[in-house]
């Protein structure tokens, strides 16, 4: 089940885009969009999670907001596509854990490595209310701007053609 609560445009650097609330009835989702989805065929999406170092604290040592202003571009560019945005702080684990794995991600351990050094699970993330939502809004396919397979896996078992994916590179920055 997911619900949709509200919607509004908001004025970005990158163009206005439309912003969409769901909830699931435990967690709230928001939906980012520009130009029209209702049937739309391999549209740009970018399934994100929130991440509180990146998105508030401006964190060196996290890349989440760049991949986020990469999306936003690629979607102006394209002047179509989505990103998903889920409560999923800690690749689904919470602050906590991503607190607690910092410190074995300073030597050098890989993120999901680091989370499981700390005692958490490497990926507890879900990303099912994300293909409920593309389902809402009509996208009937997607590019996928993402190299983690389990999103790929989890659009396409709950309804939604992935075509493709594009990894969002960092060193190849938009201007």
């Amino acid at each position: 089940m997911i619900v949709k609560l509200a919607e509004g445009d908001l004025k970005t650097k990158y163009g206005t885009f439309q912003e969409v609330l769901y909830y699931d009835g435990q967690k709230e989702s928001i939906a980012l969009y520009m130009g029209d989805l209702n049937a739309g065929e391999s549209v740009l999406c970018r399934v994100h999670s929130s991440c509180i170092f990146g998105h508030y604290f401006n964190s060196i040592e996290c890349d989440c907001q760049e991949q986020m202003d990469i999306s936003q571009q690629l979607i102006q560019r394209a002047g179509q596509g989505i990103i998903i945005l889920l409560d999923q702080e800690g690749k689904g684990n919470g602050h906590f854990a991503l607190l607690n794995s910092v410190r074995y991600k300073r030597q050098g351990i890989q993120q999901g490595a680091a989370y499981e050094a700390a005692g958490f699970k490497k990926e507890a993330r879900d990303f099912s209310a994300a293909a409920k939502i593309l389902k809402d809004l009509g996208v009937q396919s997607v590019k996928l701007l993402t190299n983690n397979e389990k999103k790929v896996d989890t659009l396409s078992t709950h309804g939604v053609e992935v075509i493709g994916t594009q990894e969002i590179s960092l060193d190849a920055k938009l201007s």
